[in-house]
């Protein structure tokens, strides 16, 4: 058994952080490491790096494997390559700002003989999904994470996947993002409707399939494939995964599969946990 076939893989969000150990060889998550932990983002930079390194040191406390590599998924701004964190003004992570967080995570677990890789969050996504899946065959993937955001990613063979950043593209009368996440479907069924719900299951389970369900549906059909068109022809390809917390509505979105005929779309199998695979991707010898 080789040293390196496990990985210690972080997803960090601005209010947990969830680790993971993940084997190399088939890209499997030991479920019974699994550890999740809240974040206070807006604390002091002390208090964030204790934060992290205590849910790492419980997860490696799972297990009696060795372990000598660290991937960590991370939100952007972050110099990914350098390890160091660029957010502020996003009411997360200010304290931390332009901090190498390598070193202060070694202290925190008390070792330094890790090495440790970053990847962007949205990017992690697809990255997991593609090794997880056994999709890494393919030239290149898209990858679209559906839910209060509107993330995209670009996945390219011996390539780590990275942050497309399309979100604000302009779009009608705003940006992408405002058609596609879950406020625009709060927004859109009280203009036309007059009820007011909090997301679109609370759409679906109280209103079923009124006419006004059915048109919001078709308008955020609509929305969803001007998006996949105009990522399709920036990265000339047609392959999707497609995650995020709206796609678990996808066959009512997409009742008549047949306008999709133009790409090929998978569903994320792995959604929340796909991060988790993507940043211990980052130790595959194909990157």
């Amino acid at each position: 058994m080789q040293n390196s076939n496990y990985i210690l893989s972080c997803d960090i969000g601005g209010t947990h952080i969830t680790s993971a150990i993940v084997e190399k060889d088939s890209w499997r998550i030991l479920d019974e490491t699994i550890t999740r932990s809240h974040v206070n983002s807006l604390e002091n930079a002390k208090s964030i790096f204790l934060d992290w390194t205590s849910n790492m040191k419980s997860c490696l406390e799972k297990t009696d494997l060795k372990v000598v590599n660290i991937g960590i998924a991370a939100p952007g701004p972050f110099d990914y390559e350098k390890g160091v964190a660029l957010m502020k003004g996003q009411s997360k992570y200010d304290s931390i700002y332009n901090i190498k967080v390598t070193e202060p995570i070694l202290e925190g677990l008390g070792k330094d003989d890790f090495k440790i890789l970053y990847i962007n969050d949205a990017a992690a996504f697809l990255q997991g999904e593609v090794f997880g899946c056994g999709l890494d065959h393919k030239d290149r993937i898209l990858g679209i994470t559906l839910g209060t955001g509107l993330g995209s990613a670009v996945w390219s063979q011996g390539e780590k996947a990275f942050d497309a950043d399309l979100w604000d593209t302009v779009y009608k009368e705003s940006i992408f993002e405002e058609y596609l996440v879950t406020r625009w479907f709060v927004k859109r069924f009280e203009e036309l409707s007059g009820f007011k719900e909090s997301g679109l299951r609370e759409i679906l389970e109280k209103h079923g399939d009124s006419k006004e369900v059915t048109q919001l549906l078709s308008e955020y059909q609509e929305n969803l494939l001007r998006f996949m068109e105009f990522f399709s022809q920036k990265y000339e390809c047609k392959s999707f995964v497609i995650g995020g917390n709206i796609v678990k509505a996808w066959d009512r979105i997409f009742p008549d599969k047949s306008v999709l005929e133009g790409f090929d779309v998978q569903i994320g199998q792995y959604q929340e946990h796909a991060a988790i695979i993507g940043a211990a991707s980052l130790f595959s010898n194909g990157i």
